[in-house]
């Protein structure tokens, strides 16, 4: 990126930022109605667009649905520039452009144009692999804001591993310096496990060595590493942001999974449906509408899907009486299905859950297999 290039960009990135500030304070206001049930209607602030499924990883704890849409499912282009329109409109600050690995598209460049020209902060979520120094530049040039980068050790032989696809590490670190060189801000995420958990400080040396400004580590598993991360936030303060996740069963309150069911993000398939959050699908009997058929603003209003568990009038006890009924909303919908068979249920995550004591007993089951790719 030359100079005349850094300046525009930098001219560019400061009006963006006032814009953002701008819409943040009306985005932040309690509502601008009532939803289809009743409830109040909440601006969203981000949209999570998944481009594809097809990745060339295959992450055996990758997070994506076991039916895959296929490649001839996917949005075209022109429509994926509506929604963006559609969303900026509806109030969404930022886009998560992901996947699967969103290089797989050919009109990657395009899609980051459309939604730039829609007002719309960019964040691009990739493997690396399928992205090329030439194909980033022109992102660059199409208005990408940043770029999120998974690493899955710090070791190239584990993290490739890992990965499923050899040479991953190699490409991942040549992307990253690549993002630093064109001045664009990169976040390294890693995703810690039984396989990788003792080298925690070793993945936020590589992040710091990369220049990243940020790392995310999920997942921080026990309470050794969970200690782990705060001496290492204490070390690199004021030089790279540590954030984590800390698991679920480890936790006596539930978290307020996507800050409440249809309260502030929406996800919308390669396929074009909407969902309330990324696993919603994982729920059986769930109306799931589609940006084919729908506005993106009627469907965040009435969708069935989106209105299912809105508000707190679908709530159980405890979270019924609750105090914290509209801090934490009840906790994951998803999990709670997952675990109790019924989605209204409390979390169990929860101590006041009557079924709390079962997570820590699925916690402490330990079992030993080959990796199972996820592959398309």
């Amino acid at each position: 990126m030359d100079g005349r290039h850094r300046t525009a960009k930098a001219g560019r990135d400061g009006k963006r930022k006032r814009q953002l500030a701008g819409n943040g304070a009306e985005s932040g206001a309690a509502g601008n109605g009532a939803a289809g049930n009743g409830a109040a209607l909440h601006k969203p602030l981000g949209l999570l667009a998944e481009l594809t499924h097809r990745c060339p990883l295959g992450c055996p704890y990758c997070s994506n649905p076991i039916a895959l849409d296929p490649r001839g499912d996917e949005l075209d282009t022109e429509t994926w520039a509506r929604v963006f329109t559609e969303a900026a409109a509806l109030g969404v600050l930022q886009v998560h452009l992901s996947g699967g690995e969103p290089g797989a598209r050919r009109d990657l460049i395009a899609i980051t144009a459309a939604a730039r020209a829609a007002g719309l902060y960019t964040n691009l979520i990739t493997s690396a692999v399928g992205i090329t120094a030439e194909t980033l530049r022109k992102l660059a040039d199409a208005g990408l804001d940043h770029v999120q980068i998974s690493i899955q050790d710090s070791e190239r032989a584990s993290a490739d591993h890992i990965a499923g696809y050899e040479g991953a590490f190699v490409r991942k670190r040549a992307l990253a310096a690549e993002v630093v060189r064109l001045k664009i801000p990169l976040t390294v995420n890693a995703v810690m496990h039984r396989a990788n958990i003792d080298r925690i400080g070793a993945m936020v040396d590589l992040a710091l060595t990369l220049g990243a400004s940020r790392v995310e580590i999920a997942h921080v598993q026990v309470e050794r590493a969970a200690v782990e991360v705060e001496e290492l936030r204490r070390r690199h303060h004021g030089k790279i942001v540590i954030d984590a996740v800390v698991p679920d069963y480890y936790a006596r309150l539930p978290k307020p999974c996507v800050g409440g069911w249809g309260r502030r993000s929406l996800n919308v398939t390669p396929a074009g449906k909407v969902l309330p959050c990324h696993a919603a699908e994982s729920i059986p009997g769930l109306e799931f509408w589609s940006v084919r058929e729908h506005s993106l603003a009627d469907i965040w209003a009435n969708s069935p899907a989106f209105n299912a568990f809105r508000g707190t009038d679908w709530m159980q006890e405890p979270c019924r009486s609750c105090a914290r009924r509209e801090i934490d909303f009840g906790g994951c919908r998803c999990q709670a299905f997952a675990l109790t068979g019924d989605a209204h249920a409390t979390d169990p995550v929860c101590h006041l859950s009557p079924r709390h004591g079962e997570v820590g007993a699925l916690a402490a089951v330990r079992t030993e297999a080959p990796y199972d790719y996820r592959r398309m």
